[in-house]
């Protein structure tokens, strides 16, 4: 299938590694001009190099901290300027971390609510002046299955992912009069380095894997290609009717019925 995804310009954020490169790949793989943004200059230059090579398309790499207002509107307005245009923004950041309700004081709270939830907002806003000009525009936002079902001690993730998709669904309102849509995208268990973090700390982490892969139907963890996969589909003009949505991609491991 054609996703036409061709010389569209997408910025993909926390992408020098795990589900933010995948998508950068895929995308780039499938014709499009990709701007990849990260903390880590080193990892995200070697993610552009991967990219480039793997793809023989353009990659462009501006380092930036989502959770710094002045860098991200920097990086938004120099990753426009270089083509004159956004069409595909990929909202994602590095999740909080994980622990007790009672474990988080105030100051854990604020830093995940600028990390998760107020990154995107931003980020979201100042792609607006590249999108609606054209008529047309893509926000995906990756955040997590827990938003459907109980993911134990993520309390923080789950409270900011949860603001995140009522802020898509109020933008997916006030947006679809320009063309642009906003998704959500929730991964479950997905292979990145991310996953140790979810795994009990007391076993070989090799069994914690088969014990997790127990509880999904598919039988086994996610491939970070898979997902990207999603995240290509809903930037492409076949999915420009899909907008307000959240859709898990977790091998059927959530049992919620909505």
């Amino acid at each position: 299938m054609n996703l036409g995804l061709n010389e569209k310009v997408a910025v993909v954020l926390a992408a020098s590694k795990g589900l933010g490169k995948a998508s950068a790949l895929t995308l780039a793989a499938e014709g499009a001009k990709v701007i990849i943004g990260s903390r880590n200059i080193n990892e995200l230059n070697a993610a552009a190099d991967e990219i480039r090579s793997q793809t023989s398309n353009e990659v462009h790499s501006i380092q930036v901290d989502v959770t710094d207002a002045e860098q991200l509107e920097a990086f938004i307005n120099e990753a426009g300027n270089i083509y004159g245009r956004i069409d595909i923004l990929v909202n994602n950041a590095g999740g909080p971390p994980f622990g007790k309700f009672e474990s988080f004081d105030d100051t854990q709270w604020q830093q995940a609510f600028e990390q998760n939830m107020l990154s995107f907002v931003r980020t979201s806003r100042l792609v607006l002046p590249f999108m609606k000009p054209t008529g047309s525009g893509r926000i995906i936002n990756v955040i997590s299955g827990s938003v459907k079902s109980v993911l134990a001690n993520s309390v923080l993730s789950t409270s900011m992912r949860m603001a995140v998709i009522g802020t898509a669904k109020m933008l997916a309102d006030e947006l679809g009069a320009y063309g642009i849509t906003v998704n959500n995208v929730a991964p479950g268990l997905i292979f990145t380095d991310r996953i140790k973090h979810t795994l009990p700390q007391d076993i070989d982490p090799e069994e914690a894997i088969k014990e997790k892969t127990k509880s999904i139907p598919l039988g086994r963890i996610g491939k970070p290609e898979e997902f990207a996969a999603l995240v290509a589909f809903l930037a492409s003009a076949q999915a420009a009717y899909i907008s307000g949505t959240t859709i898990q991609i977790d091998g059927g491991a959530s049992r919620a019925i909505l």
